[in-house]
């Protein structure tokens, strides 16, 4: 009775191979391990990235830090909101705006029916600058290449420029918020809604109206987008 021959080894002999090297067991199985933690999905990919980015030095603000406030929220959601960098309640718990402007800016997003688990809030610099400052040009390059992996990760249907720094940033544009805002712009072909930074409310009361505005025009986008998503809807 004739030897089958299997067809792979047929063919690597037709090259003059007569061995090939076979990886040890173990080998196989580490790599097969690996491969199964990679993680699947928008979560897991975010999780993976926090872990990763762990302990960064990237940059000066690393060394006066307390904790990096890699972002909040569901990052399924489709809705991503960029401010410009953590203040010093949210370099204490980690979280961002967790302060005064994040209390005003719940409250923003709860008139148009969006709380935290409806959208994702991160900043253009995961850790907080020294005496609130604005980020250094060196700075926001450094740490905004983080946002943007985020937001491949993500593919939000839309993105929420909260500030100059913000829009700045997103947009690489040096044109002011007063004629940014009130209409979308695009950053990767994803829709951005710029509008003031909670902060500026806080201190001119007078640009409540002009959010409330956005708001209302941010709300109309996300009713015809179908936004929020359901969780693994793309």
């Amino acid at each position: 009775m004739s030897k089958m021959i299997d067809p792979f080894w047929e063919a690597v002999s037709s090259f003059g191979v007569d061995q090939v090297f076979v990886l040890p067991e173990w080998i196989r199985k580490k790599v097969e391990e690996d491969q199964a933690a990679i993680p699947e999905g928008i979560p897991g990919k975010m999780a993976l990235m926090k872990k990763n980015l762990a302990g960064c030095m990237k940059c000066d603000l690393g060394s006066t830090r307390k904790n990096i406030v890699f972002g909040e929220g569901n990052p399924e959601a489709g809705i991503l909101v960029v401010g410009e960098g953590p203040g010093a309640t949210e370099d204490e718990t980690g979280r961002p705006f967790v302060g005064r402007s994040g209390k005003l800016l719940d409250k923003i997003f709860a008139s148009i029916d969006l709380d935290r688990e409806k959208l994702f809030i991160a900043n253009i610099v995961k850790c907080r600058p020294p005496n609130n400052r604005t980020p250094s040009a060196g700075e926001s390059e450094t740490c905004s290449k983080f946002l943007k992996q985020q937001i491949e990760i993500m593919k939000p249907g839309i993105i929420i420029a909260l500030g100059a720094s913000a829009a700045r940033i997103l947009l690489e544009t040096r044109t002011g918020i007063g004629l940014l805002r009130g209409e979308f712009h695009s950053y990767m072909d994803t829709p951005v809604l710029v509008t003031y930074h909670p902060a500026a409310l806080l201190r001119s009361p007078a640009l409540k109206r002009p959010v409330w505005e956005d708001m209302k025009k941010l709300k109309s986008f996300m009713d015809e987008a179908g936004l929020p998503r359901e969780p693994g809807e793309k």
